[in-house]
């Protein structure tokens, strides 16, 4: 870019999504629930929910996923873990 604007807005660009970036990762994690509710126990995936439910959390509080999305993701997310049992 060559308005300074532009390039600055770049930089603050890059900078949020380095910061970003491994939030978002963890929650991607979350598909360990997944994986637990077909294979594992049903304790072991409350345990791996709750982990869930903390890390989408945190990204919602911190502004990086809408708080909408966030209680769609522990939505479905329970479904499959309430549906161990």
């Amino acid at each position: 870019p060559n308005i300074k604007s532009s390039i600055r807005s770049v930089k603050t660009d890059a900078e949020r999504r380095a910061k970003n970036a491994p939030i978002k990762a963890a929650i991607h994690a979350a598909r360990k629930v997944v994986a637990v509710t077909e294979t594992g126990s049903p304790e072991e995936a409350k345990a791996t929910f709750a982990t869930a439910t903390g890390l989408i959390d945190k990204a919602s509080r911190k502004g990086i996923i809408h708080k909408n999305a966030a209680n769609r993701k522990k939505s479905r997310l329970a479904k499959k873990v309430n549906a161990m049992d």
